[in-house]
């Protein structure tokens, strides 16, 4: 019997893709096994492939004895249990950029289309007419494409564009000046500087509760008249009905839609409009992409089987005992900071710096760095953001982490601080863990000291130093049916500004924190979901 590893291809890959294990291991290609096959035969295999039918449950996992890394030819993980196979120690790894080049290519033919009014055209002459003159377009040449989201496919789409001789305006906080500059594209501060500027917008967002309806009746009337908009990202960043009432008053003159909000999805105002050009998501339905998805995953299940790295694990990436028995505790702390620091900071990111003192201090501090680099991200990028491609993503947005330690704490025994450099202000956020259980605690922000732990719903709020303050805050929040967990106030030891931080039972909604910092001595406010 070979000795070689056993790697169950479950799904339909690529040729090259399956080739590329045999090379190395014992294949079997399972195409036809049902589930209760699988649930038999899964205990014989180091690592299964699959794409979207295969699901792999709790019960699936705790069968597979030997199992070592699970590979998802596609993007999505949404059919493995990731907790599951975690808890066992199995990598689970997919192809997140698989698809990035047909999205992208997808988004710049729908703009094509749009500015040409090709399928209007197409329709018009196979149903026998002639309509030349309706059908008049305009070029891209020589206009301006918004970009919003700017990680790897709105990358794609920039470059793409720019061989029409566009010029690309951006708008990510999460990506540097240096990144831009390197990519030939505008970075702006606002997304309202984008919007009275371009005159195509496309959208690479993900689906996140802050952009959920990011382009609304409010972002419509804050564009530039006539402006076209391309979704080929998340069906959920548009408000349809405020798309077509964009569209009845001129302000938007087209839109081409490749996503929406529930899939199928047929029965809308939006299809009965000349104006508009729809695709059924198609935006990676190409037959590279699916070889590429295949491929590169065969590559990672090779990369784990083998020793190598994982670069696009979703999943923790395996450390050595004794190291991940030293920085555990820290890890979650480490990630906490970094969403913290992101969360009070409204411009955007242009030099991180992560300060590590105790003896915290002595370990390797990578994996740490890696950690606040997740934190800073999460919810901001297409792909789920994890310890392994976190660094891959942040260096895609040209985010680097500056690291520096010391021996000592003051006083605490390990104490991390991550700061944000943005648009000329410095936001601090400090930390230290507590207790048996490593509680992530809160211990600064802006140098100014508290001492509390994180929670699942926070908000922060800057003012003048005077009575009262607390109480009124107490009594919007109560209004609203939010109940104070905790509170805690810091100020500044010369001057007379104030933060004070909540944590509540429920999310503060952006129109509470407004409704608070409109009021008299309030200068900033800030809600931070963890």
């Amino acid at each position: 019997m070979s000795d070689r590893p056993r790697v169950l291809v479950k799904e339909k890959i690529a040729d090259t893709g399956v080739e590329l294990l045999r090379q190395q291991f014992d294949v079997d290609l399972g195409l036809e096994m049902d589930d209760a096959e699988l649930a038999q035969e899964i205990g014989k295999y180091d690592a299964i492939l699959i794409r979207s039918a295969t699901r792999l449950t709790p019960e699936l996992i705790a069968r597979a004895d030997r199992m070592k890394v699970i590979g998802r030819a596609g993007t999505g993980v949404d059919n493995v249990d990731i907790p599951a196979a975690t808890k066992r120690g199995i990598i689970v790894a997919n192809a997140p950029e698989s698809n990035s080049v047909a999205a992208a290519e997808h988004t710049l033919a729908l703009a094509l289309a749009l500015f040409r009014n090709v399928p209007q055209a197409h329709g018009s002459l196979v149903a026998g007419r002639w309509d030349r003159a309706l059908f008049k377009g305009s070029e891209l040449y020589g206009k301006t494409l918004g970009v919003i989201g700017f990680g790897r496919i709105g990358q794609l789409v920039a470059k793409r564009a720019q061989a029409f001789e566009m010029e690309v305006l951006a708008f990510d906080k999460f990506v540097s000046a240096e990144r831009f500059k390197d990519l030939g594209v505008e970075g702006v501060e606002t997304v309202e500087e984008l919007y009275g500027r371009a005159d195509l917008l496309t959208v690479h967002l993900p689906k996140t509760p802050e952009t959920i309806d990011w382009i609304d009746a409010g972002a419509i009337a804050a564009m530039k008249p006539g402006m076209r908009i391309v979704n080929c990202a998340r069906g959920e960043l548009i408000d349809l009905d405020a798309l077509v009432d964009g569209l009845d008053s001129g302000q938007v003159k087209g839109a081409a839609l490749d996503v929406f909000p529930d899939e199928p999805f047929t029965d809308h105002a939006i299809f009965s409009r000349p104006e508009i050009v729809v695709t059924p998501h198609l935006g990676a339905s190409t037959s590279e992409a699916q070889d590429r998805a295949g491929t590169d995953t065969a590559e990672q299940v090779t990369a784990a089987l083998t020793g190598g790295i994982v670069t696009n694990a979703v999943n923790i990436a395996s450390v050595s005992p004794a190291e991940m028995e030293a920085l555990a505790p820290f890890v979650p702390l480490c990630q906490t900071l970094g969403q913290v620091a992101a969360g009070l900071t409204p411009g955007i990111i242009e030099r991180v710096d992560a300060d590590f003192r105790g003896g915290v201090a002595a370990h390797d501090s990578r994996l740490l760095t890696v950690a606040v680099q997740a934190g800073l991200l999460a919810g901001h990028t297409a792909e789920a953001v994890n310890l392994v491609n976190a660094p891959q993503l942040a260096e895609e947005r040209g985010i680097e982490v500056n690291v520096s330690k010391e021996p000592g704490a003051e006083d605490f025994t390990d104490l991390i601080r991550v700061s944000i450099h943005s648009q000329g202000e410095t936001i601090s956020v400090g930390g230290t863990t507590v207790g048996p259980k490593s509680i992530p605690y809160l211990v600064s922000i802006q140098d100014q000291s508290f001492y509390l732990p994180f929670a699942a719903h926070m908000a922060v709020f800057r003012y003048s130093d005077q009575p009262g303050m607390i109480g009124r805050v107490g009594s919007i929040l109560g209004e609203q049916g939010v109940n104070i967990g905790s509170a805690a106030v810091g100020a500044e030891s010369h001057g007379d500004q104030a933060v004070m931080v909540v944590t509540s039972d429920a999310a503060v909604s952006a129109e509470t924190v407004a409704r608070i910092t409109e009021t008299d001595g309030f200068s900033a406010g800030y809600s931070i979901e963890l």
